[in-house]
């Protein structure tokens, strides 16, 4: 089964907690602070792999995790960092955040990384909070939570040429004649659900790759069938060979049909290089529509070619010309090689907060930093509370839950943590 889409959730690791120590030698009566950090949590990054064809394994797992730092230890030791989780996926594969569909990568070249969730960052140790007022600081940092998502991932294969055509055109037949594919052939409609990719090797230093996208019908841009969801793996190729049924009524107004489909998909696809190709040349009512069909295929300003996959007529010259109209075309996927993939995300102001009066009376405090503060807050140690006391009044959120009326003993949540307002 081969699968171009998949939904995963992705989460990258928590940082380690930093450690309240002290340090305990002998003929040292008052040793100082010796707590050391955690180690940050390792990051989500998305590996193209050029090996790889389709996106089934996302199908088999849907939950992945990246490893937690480990928390800091006596003697400033800092936690080991979390192994970063590495996905390999196909070249080709474009991700999405999957609540508003947000673009944040496309991977089209080998070993091209994203680095899409970074790890969270671990809690400083105590050993950080000395100062000469406070020179047995009781206070550190609990690690910063991993950052997690749902995520689509969406394949559109990367090939050389395209074949399309009506479904019966004879695409599968072909790719299995002029390359070492073996894909399913039967004779009805749709009979090829998966895109099948083929070598056509010239020599040793040339190669082309094909790809048979399964059969267009009238509509498929629009949804009908199963024509979108392969639309999209055209867009890659830099030639399309159309291929047309010659032993079909109306050859001629199936290829008016499937190029109609291209424009309505995505503007500029229908003005892809093309050679059209009437095959089945081994009939004969496809011998009597040639003559017409070239004329009429050539006045439209394609190229044109007759071929019969069955007995190999004219299928060598087909060849030759799709590689010199591959050579003569821009690449769409042609840049610098070296140029980093740019995430565009909205602007956060961390600062921010938001303050709202709950059903049940409680207050929920939120915003990016006040968040990522609480959850890194040992809650059991009384300095450290202080110290998240002194945050609040710092960022005005003391001011304005005072203002919004708030009163003691109310409840007020920050993030997941539930604390009890006081004097």
């Amino acid at each position: 089964m081969f699968f171009d889409e998949a939904k995963i959730f992705i989460k990258s690791g928590d940082g380690g907690d930093g450690m309240i120590s002290f340090r305990r030698e002998k003929f040292v009566p008052r040793g100082g602070p010796d707590g050391g950090d955690g180690g940050n949590g390792g990051s989500v990054i998305f590996r193209v792999n050029p090996k790889i064809n389709s996106l089934n394994k996302f199908h088999r797992f849907v939950h992945y995790e990246a490893d937690n730092g480990k928390n800091g230890g006596r003697k400033k030791q800092t936690g080991a960092r979390g192994q970063d989780l590495i996905l390999e996926v196909p070249p080709g594969t474009v991700i999405r955040r999957e609540e508003t569909g947000e673009l944040l990568g496309d991977l089209t070249r080998p070993d091209q990384e994203l680095l899409l969730l970074q790890g969270g960052q671990g809690g400083r140790g105590n050993v950080h909070f000395a100062n000469s007022v406070n020179q047995v600081p009781q206070t550190a940092e609990r690690g910063e939570p991993g950052q997690e998502s749902w995520v689509t991932l969406e394949l559109k294969l990367i090939a050389d040429v395209g074949l399309v055509g009506l479904p019966n055109a004879g695409k599968s037949t072909l790719l299995s004649v002029i390359s070492k594919a073996k894909p399913k052939i039967a004779s009805y409609p749709f009979t090829t659900l998966s895109p099948n990719l083929g070598v056509v090797r010239f020599s040793d230093e040339e190669a082309l790759v094909f790809a048979d996208i399964p059969g267009l019908i009238e509509g498929a841009s629009g949804g009908s069938g199963l024509g979108h969801e392969f639309l999209r793996h055209i867009e890659r190729t830099r030639v399309l060979v159309h291929l047309l049924d010659g032993s079909t009524a109306e050859p001629l107004e199936n290829f008016a049909i499937i190029n109609q489909e291209l424009a309505l998909y995505d503007a500029g696809l229908e003005k892809k290089p093309q050679l059209v190709v009437l095959t089945k040349m081994d009939l004969p009512d496809t011998v009597a529509w040639e003559p017409i069909l070239e004329e009429e295929i050539e006045q439209r300003g394609y190229e044109f070619q007759a071929i019969s996959a069955v007995t190999g007529e004219g299928v060598q010259e087909m060849l030759r010309r799709v590689q010199q109209m591959v050579k003569d075309a821009d690449h769409p996927l042609e840049g610098d090689a070296d140029e980093e993939i740019v995430v565009i995300r909205p602007a956060v102001n961390e600062e921010a907060f938001d303050i709202k009066r709950q059903s049940d009376g409680s207050w929920r405090v939120s915003g990016v930093k006040i968040e990522r503060i609480a959850s890194m807050t040992y809650w059991e140690f009384d300095a450290t509370v202080q110290r998240f006391q002194r945050i609040l009044e710092k960022m005005g959120i003391t001011a304005a839950l005072q203002d919004a009326g708030i009163e003691v003993g109310d409840t007020v949540h920050i993030g997941n943590e539930e604390l009890e307002w006081g004097e």
